[in-house]
């Protein structure tokens, strides 16, 4: 009788044994399979990010390059403006006139306005020409008064430069004031220099 008990564990402990056997190897292959999978599939996805880089360094190269001649044409624009800028206010004098004006007065006399009609034609034939117009009194009187005589005189000069056809950027004027040295009469102390100028090449 023991041996129908052993006998009947025995072979069912038996079959088990070579069911999880089955199993066990079933198991193992299907991961097997799985691994296999994975790593063909983890390998894509490592081909597909590597193509990426690749394409990414290409177009970091592209750009790199189209930078680069960005800043060499930015560098050769800035050099030349630097230029322009340095040189701007690099003119010579042409030619310097000298506009009279009576004893607290700022209008122009006839005089005066037939010596600037023809500073007026050199300026219209020349677009290079600039004008620079500086504005004098005598001392007699307060200091603030003659600034302040000095700049009307100036403007009355630029006004009827304006009126004759010269832009305005062309015209650069101040009121200096008051001429205080000695050994000038007060009549040529009222004034206005008018200085012509010619932009340097």
């Amino acid at each position: 009788m023991r041996r129908m008990v052993t006998g009947a564990i025995l072979l069912p402990a038996a079959a088990l044994l070579a069911t999880s056997c089955a199993s066990k190897d079933w198991v193992q292959d299907l991961v097997g399979k799985k691994e296999v999978e994975f790593d063909q599939r983890l390998g894509e996805q490592a081909q597909r990010v590597d193509g990426r880089f690749k394409s990414v360094e290409t177009g970091l190269g592209e750009t790199g390059e189209v930078a680069r001649g960005a800043r060499a044409r930015a560098d050769d624009v800035d050099q030349r403006l630097s230029r322009l800028w340095s040189n701007r206010t690099k003119r010579d004098l042409v030619e310097t006139l000298e506009v009279r004006f009576g004893f607290d007065k700022w209008s122009l006399t006839d005089a005066a306005q037939t010596s600037l009609a023809s500073l007026v034609k050199e300026l219209q034939a020349n677009e290079r020409l600039t004008v620079d117009l500086q504005g004098y009194a005598d001392p007699r009187g307060t200091y603030d008064y003659n600034v302040g005589l000095s700049q009307r005189r100036v403007e009355a000069v630029r006004r009827f430069l304006i009126e004759q056809g010269v832009e305005l950027p062309r015209i650069n004027l101040v009121g200096l004031g008051p001429i205080m040295e000695r050994g000038q009469a007060d009549a040529q102390k009222r004034r206005v220099t008018v200085r012509l100028m010619v932009a340097k090449d």
